[in-house]
């Protein structure tokens, strides 16, 4: 008994699989470009998202410090702002341009990492002040944490 057939079917298996996986991988390789340029456009969404919360949360506090709604939630948006501001430098660390971000955030990545690190302690520090001592006591230290739009004069596009 030859062992040749089974070893010739084997072979030409092999071949039409190979065959197969090509012709799949010819199939798939155009779609790779779209498939890179949707995960920019989650991660871009994605930042998006995590600046739109530091806004609003923003916008909240400075109807709070205008004295035009009551301080009852003060502390609780101090301690969004904290939250959120500690994860935003991640939402930038994929290199995607694109949004509202200007290319210089990752070509001075060291001086804008520090800004956002530096807005994130300072964020943190309004929360605790106004969480042990009240918030007309963290009255300065928000003041002092929320310098968003030094940032953004040197890092966001401006809107059209």
């Amino acid at each position: 008994m030859s062992t040749r057939p089974a070893i010739a079917n084997r072979a030409t298996r092999a071949g039409s699989i190979r065959q197969h996986l090509f012709a799949v991988g010819l199939i798939l390789v155009p779609l790779c470009p779209l498939t890179v340029h949707a995960a920019d456009k989650d991660v871009i969404e994605y930042r998006t998202h995590i600046m739109h919360t530091l806004n609003e949360q923003s916008a909240a506090l400075g109807q709070i410090l205008s004295a035009s709604v009551p301080d009852a939630n003060a502390q609780a948006h101090l301690e969004a702002i904290a939250l959120t501001a500690s994860t935003a430098l991640k939402a930038f660390e994929p290199k995607v341009t694109g949004g509202e971000s200007k290319a210089t955030v990752w070509s001075n990545w060291a001086d804008f990492s520090k800004r956002m690190n530096d807005f994130a302690r300072l964020t943190r520090e309004a929360a605790k002040v106004a969480k042990e001592k009240g918030f007309t006591a963290a009255g300065p230290s928000v003041i002092d944490a929320l310098t968003c739009k030094s940032c953004h004069d040197v890092y966001r596009e401006e809107k059209k």
